[in-house]
């Protein structure tokens, strides 16, 4: 029996989106094939009818996370100012803290993308690039190239904020944190509107 192909499109749709919230509670490396075509209620074999390798589903993974996140919360969020601080505030959210699975692949898997193929760091590189493009569209509307390299450090330090607050035991320091995490990225955008 032949299937349609919108069929296809949405099973091979599944098993990125399952494998993408896996990726960030588990890991790369933490998370097999036969664990995510499980996840996605599928059989192993009927991984390699969409995929040539888990490295290939980890690239697309990682770049559906990225649009998912920027068309998501990004491309929603207000103009100007304004726009940057629904996302800061969104940002650091215990609510997105503790939601590994559904929240920020950058917090999740930046450290893993380090060492991970290069067809997934340039996955992970042009999803970050739309993110930073997005913040720096409301950062500097008349002239956004101008602020890239400011966005690109803002998203760095939101993503590694938040990672020290998943990882701290304590959770009225995580939440402190978060709340500090607030403050400087406020303070970032003033300096930068003042500058």
């Amino acid at each position: 029996m032949r299937y349609p192909k919108e069929y296809k499109q949405q099973k091979r749709q599944r098993i990125v989106e399952t494998a993408g919230r896996r990726l960030k509670r588990n890991g790369i490396d933490g998370s097999g094939i036969a664990t995510l075509m499980k996840d996605a209620g599928l059989t192993n074999g009927t991984f390699y009818a969409y995929f040539p390798s888990k490295d290939h589903l980890v690239a697309t993974a990682v770049a559906d996370q990225m649009r998912a996140q920027h068309e998501n919360i990004v491309a929603h969020a207000a103009p100007g100012r304004a726009g940057l601080e629904q996302i800061i505030r969104w940002y650091f959210s215990p609510e997105q803290r503790d939601n590994i699975e559904d929240g920020c692949p950058n917090a999740a898997l930046l450290d893993e993308i380090t060492r991970s193929t290069d067809p997934t760091r340039q996955a992970y590189t042009e999803g970050a690039l739309t993110l930073i493009d997005g913040f720096a569209a409301r950062l500097a509307p008349h002239d956004p190239s101008s602020a890239r390299l400011k966005s690109l450090s803002l998203l760095g330090m939101m993503a590694g904020t938040l990672q020290l607050s998943r990882a701290l035991t304590d959770r009225q320091l995580a939440d402190r944190l978060l709340e500090q995490g607030i403050r400087n990225a406020l303070a970032l955008l003033d300096a930068e509107q003042n500058g």
